[in-house]
């Protein structure tokens, strides 16, 4: 149970701690760029030659940290897992194989867990990483590397809860993830694959085909199809338009409503008119194939609320419109 407060609450007191919290985790962070420079380059290398997985272990605060790294570089194109120092001398060490790399964190480095296991790490012949804030540590003199991640001051008054030092540990796994992604040509689609719940993986993994009106859906007509005809399949089809199209289902024009509003401010004649008569040629095409945020770009650039898809050989596939696209929240 919590302490009652021995003071009345301060709200000036809270926004200068908050401030002075700020000042000293930059100052830390300033601290820990400077230090970086062989061993990390080294640390990524290593982690980036790894034929197995890189483990990542941490007691208390600085477990929650290992556990954010590790899903970090998973997620970034670095197989990587979290094990438990406590659970491991258990028998979860039986997750880590020789071909792995272990990353121990360990702010002092005298983590009674992690020194316990750490002569059955060095028997499994696995690369140890450490990442330490004491140089001299029982961590840092048994690891094959160690990142540097002492603070001069803990952002807590008291000098004692892990603050400035975890804000360190945790920028220090972001730059070692960003150091090998850029390393393994890591980009948007590889991303996208690991995360395919999100909004990204939608934009990057759903294709046009996913998404287009198809078969019986398909407004289109022959040229010689009298307008009547023309505005039958856009009414019945829902789309506000109808693709003009020969025997062999290729494109040869498009009619819209926009075009039929036209038509009628200009007063023109509208019995006679058939389907060739009244198409716009030249439509926006997209491919089956192609990325359904591709087809939202050509619709952005070009102003227009859908196009007609065509297949490799450039037969009429399909249709989408923007409330296709909405719907599967690409856009």
């Amino acid at each position: 149970m919590a302490a009652a407060p021995l003071r009345p609450f301060d709200p000036e007191r809270a926004l200068q701690l908050a401030r002075q919290t700020f000042d000293i985790e930059a100052a830390a962070l300033h601290g820990l760029k400077a230090r970086q420079g062989d061993s990390f380059a080294r640390t990524v290398e290593t982690m980036l030659n790894c034929k197995g997985r890189v483990v990542v272990m941490g007691m208390g605060k600085s477990g929650h940290v290992g556990r954010k790294i590790s899903a970090t570089l998973a997620s970034t194109g670095t197989p990587a897992m979290f094990v438990h120092p406590g659970e491991a001398s258990h028998g979860d060490l039986g997750m880590v194989m020789p071909a792995d790399v272990v990353l121990a964190i360990s702010n002092s480095g005298d983590s009674d867990e992690i020194g316990a296991i750490l002569p059955a790490i060095k028997r499994l012949g696995v690369t140890l990483v450490a990442m330490t804030g004491r140089s001299g540590s029982t961590l840092a003199r048994h690891a094959d590397l160690v990142l540097d991640s002492a603070v001069d001051q803990e952002a807590c008054p008291l000098n004692l809860a892990p603050t400035a030092s975890t804000t360190a540990q945790m920028a220090l796994g972001d730059a070692l993830a960003v150091a090998l992604l850029d390393a393994r040509g890591f980009r948007e689609a590889d991303f996208a694959r690991s995360h395919p719940g999100g909004s990204l993986g939608r934009k990057l993994l759903m294709h046009v085909r996913d998404l287009m009106r198809s078969g019986d859906a398909l407004p289109k007509v022959g040229p010689q199809a009298s307008l009547n005809e023309v505005l039958r399949e856009m009414t019945g089809k829902g789309l506000g338009f109808s693709a003009i199209v020969d025997d062999t289902d290729h494109v040869l024009g498009i009619f819209t409503d926009g075009d039929l509003r036209r038509l009628i401010e200009q007063e023109a004649d509208l019995r006679g008119l058939n389907a060739e008569k009244v198409m716009h040629t030249g439509p926006k095409l997209v491919r089956s194939e192609d990325l359904a945020v591709d087809a939202a770009d050509v619709m952005e650039k070009y102003r227009i609320t859908s196009v007609l898809v065509v297949d490799e050989t450039g037969r009429l596939v399909g249709a989408l419109n923007s409330n296709d696209l909405m719907r599967a929240k690409v856009i």
